[in-house]
């Protein structure tokens, strides 16, 4: 009897301390991803902006220099940040008279206001694989605070060539007005959709 007691005691211990060995201290160990940077990739990040032309139609434009950063943290949203900038020098038409006057004081007035820039300030999840992003939005040199929603697309290694990618898509509505463009009010629309795809490498 003395020998099974002693067997069970042993057997008994070697079990807590197994399970001790393998089970973390503190609850909130498990919950251990890092915030991550990501850098934006320029050549497959895509800024579309649509106004409505004459009352009658959509006319769509793009810009074709977007750069900036973001960082990624899927368990703990309120660690993540963007920071984006367009050049209003780069916008394209696919009429060179068209992009020229859009560059001029009528409109973007690119020398003296040379980016349209995005600033997070806090992030929120809103749902399985979407954000509620609140920050301030400059353009034509007017900062305005804005919330936007945006869609976490994926993540993944995409081996030697790309690396490892994340990407965001969002679209939001602002009134140019807002912004102090007023030039051509009638005969262009003062709402003005800007659509994002957002692609970034991770440093």
């Amino acid at each position: 009897m003395k020998i099974q007691v002693v067997l069970v005691s042993l057997l008994a211990g070697a079990t807590v301390a197994g399970l001790a060995a393998f089970s973390p201290a503190d609850p909130q160990a498990t919950n251990t991803q890092a915030t991550e940077t990501y850098k934006v990739d320029p050549v497959h990040t895509t800024a579309i902006f649509r106004i409505k032309h004459l009352g009658v139609t959509y006319f769509y434009g793009r810009f074709n220099e977007t750069t900036g950063s973001f960082t990624l943290n899927t368990e703990n949203p309120s660690e993540m940040s963007f920071d984006v900038q367009i050049k209003t020098q780069s916008v394209d038409t696919n009429a060179a008279g068209r992009n020229n006057h859009l560059k001029s004081p009528d409109f973007f007035n690119a020398k003296q206001f040379p980016t349209i820039a995005f600033k997070s300030k806090s992030v929120q999840s809103s749902g399985e694989k979407t954000y509620t992003v609140s920050g301030d939005m400059t353009l034509h040199g007017v900062t305005k605070p804005i919330t936007v929603e945006m869609e976490f697309v994926g993540q993944g290694d995409k081996g030697s060539r790309f690396g490892y990618r994340a990407g965001f898509d969002v679209r939001f509505t602002i009134k140019r007005s807002a912004f102090g463009m007023n030039y051509m009010q009638g005969m262009l629309g003062d709402k003005v959709m800007i659509m994002v795809g957002l692609e970034g490498v991770r440093q």
